[in-house]
């Protein structure tokens, strides 16, 4: 049974005295305050969940029902724009007003630190949205104990059960770009993938895989490569594909970022795109227009995404639960200039 800070719970003295700290110091890290250092913010945290302590605003009534929170994991990423659009319009149109949580801080292990939803539960934020990588056990504990509805914006990983979730259709846009190579008249078509475990990545390649077998095309495990998102990867990826006996002629690149890595090596190689080489990429980020050639890739409409997450966030704080658990919206290839013909005289086999 969950217990509370009032009677017949925990108090501070006692989650004080459990993690080895001063009473005032166990109230800073229920308040969210900075001035804490991390490993005794993180022995505090770990003595309230094992406490069955709930941190709540002063009292419920302060809850502000306008206010929700979104947290970010970097306002650097070209991806993040199109989120913040989104969430903004929907919030607007909505009356709500939004924090935006942005830059996590790490701990040593790697993880976001606990200090931002300390504040999101200090200031009584009525819902979440969360467009990060994924949460701990211990967070998603936290939100469902706190009785916080939140939203996860294109989760990384697979949400657990019950958690409400927005996404794209991976595996429909790793066939339309798949199906678009092919009507080019390419056989040997190549896949790079981001991490293995990223749920997107398995399903843009189950996409990838279901254009060949429609199109009687046989899968060659060898031009399936995984790596990181980043440029770095995919280039070295690509000169791997490149040194194969039998190179593929066209690659079907997972992320509009990894296609500069891409496109490094094909210069390198001296190959041309897409005279020599075909490229289409997924995202439609702002990098695929610059380019040179522009770049064909599936727009994953993330914007749009936001915005949905927003409007399902905003029927759940009403108490109402959505009959879907996970809402995909659909993508599109973006036609540039980045894929064309098999070439006329292709590179013949090492």
């Amino acid at each position: 049974m969950v217990r509370t800070g009032s009677a017949g719970g925990p108090t501070l003295s006692v989650v004080a005295r459990e993690a080895g700290v001063s009473v005032p110091t166990a109230s800073k890290v229920v308040n969210g305050r900075e001035d804490v250092a991390p490993e005794t913010r993180q022995r505090v945290t770990e003595a309230l969940d094992r406490l069955g302590y709930v941190r709540r605003p002063r009292g419920e009534a302060s809850k502000a029902p306008g206010l929700v929170d979104l947290v970010l994991h970097s306002l650097e990423s070209s991806r993040s724009g199109p989120v913040l659009h989104g969430v903004e319009q929907a919030a607007h149109d909505a009356g709500l007003e939004v924090v935006v949580s942005a830059g996590l801080p790490r701990s040593r292990g790697g993880r976001p630190e606990r200090g931002w939803m300390d504040k999101l539960i200090h200031r009584g934020s009525s819902g979440v949205l969360v467009n990060l990588a994924g949460l701990t056990p211990s967070q998603y504990a936290s939100l469902d104990r706190h009785r916080i509805p939140y939203v996860m914006i294109d989760p990384v990983h697979e949400p657990p059960p019950g958690v409400v979730s927005v996404g794209a259709a991976n595996w429909q846009g790793g066939l339309l770009a798949t199906e678009h190579l092919l009507s080019l008249g390419h056989r040997r078509i190549a896949v790079i993938g981001g991490h293995r475990r990223r749920m997107c990545v398995g399903d843009r390649i189950a996409g990838y895989r279901s254009a060949l077998a429609s199109a009687g095309v046989l899968h060659r495990p060898e031009y399936v490569r995984h790596g990181g998102f980043g440029e770095t990867d995919a280039h070295r990826r690509t000169l791997e594909l490149l040194d194969l006996p039998e190179p593929p002629t066209a690659a079907f690149v997972c992320s509009d970022t990894m296609a500069l890595g891409v496109y490094r090596a094909l210069a390198e190689r001296k190959l041309s795109v897409p005279g020599d080489f075909s490229v289409v990429g997924f995202d439609d980020l702002p990098e695929s227009r610059w380019l040179s050639p522009a770049l064909t890739t599936v727009r994953q409409p993330l914007s749009e995404m936001a915005a949905t997450a927003l409007r399902l966030l905003v029927r759940m704080m009403a108490g109402d639960q959505p009959e879907g658990r996970r809402t995909e919206l659909s993508t599109r290839l973006v036609e540039r200039t980045s894929a064309g013909p098999v070439p006329l005289r292709p590179r013949p086999p090492r």
